[in-house]
């Protein structure tokens, strides 16, 4: 029988399952921020982990060779990939942001900016410093849920969020890595009890609004789940 303990993908370089990362043309601000999502998503894992009771390297069978019908070894195997293959693409982005931090020295070494210059943005190859992000208007990211409901004295509730509303981001959940929104309630799994930062749009025209929420994800409110709120892709 297979080794239900054992990683179910080797180490390297990834494509299948994270579909790798997509790094070029992306600023240097960008491909930070890229980092910090990956940074709170194997985090996220890690809680998923700690919620079983297990780590990376816990025996999932019994000692005759059978899964431990204590363990939810189909999930714990799930994200114990997810992390393996999240951990190589970091690897993986590390080595382009350390290429163009060293990039970007190289150049302001070459090409000292004049003294009355000092605050304007400085470029190298299309990588950005971060004060010329920070002058920039935030893109704002595709919505990729809505809020269906929301139920009395919820965590939903609690945060602010309203029936209606539209999810951009929820932690470091988006248009492009919810999978259906799998990801997300991945996210609420590993983050129970901790602050998440949910990005919503509410409202159309000249009422929208664009909305930074902090939700806490917990069991003890009362009801259901950890959210109290049904969300539905879009």
């Amino acid at each position: 029988m297979q080794n239900l303990h054992a990683p179910t993908v080797p180490s390297g370089p990834t494509t299948a399952n994270g579909g790798g990362i997509r790094t070029e043309g992306l600023t240097l601000p960008e491909l930070q921020l890229k980092k910090e999502s990956m940074e709170a998503e194997l985090r996220a894992l890690g809680g998923v982990l700690e919620s079983h009771g297990v780590d990376m390297n816990t025996n999932l069978m019994t000692p005759d060779g059978f899964p431990r019908a204590d363990l939810d070894v189909a999930q714990i195997r799930t994200t114990r990939s997810r992390i393996i293959y999240l951990k190589n693409d970091y690897k993986a982005l590390m080595e382009v942001i350390e290429k163009a931090v060293h990039a970007h020295f190289e150049f302001l070494q070459a090409n000292p900016l004049p003294e009355s210059d000092e605050q304007k943005p400085a470029t190298t190859n299309g990588v950005h410093t971060l004060e010329a992000a920070r002058s920039r208007p935030p893109v704002l990211e595709t919505p990729f849920a809505r809020v269906n409901s929301v139920v009395e004295n919820s965590p939903a509730e609690a945060a602010g969020l309203k029936a209606g509303d539209l999810i951009r981001n929820f932690g470091y959940v988006n248009r492009e890595n919810n999978d259906g929104l799998r990801r997300v309630a991945e996210c609420v799994q590993g983050n129970e009890g901790r602050d998440v930062l949910v990005k919503v749009s509410r409202g159309f025209g000249a009422e929208r609004q664009e909305l930074n929420l902090t939700l806490v994800p917990r069991k003890d409110w009362g009801g259901r789940g950890l959210l109290g709120c049904h969300i539905v892709p879009l």
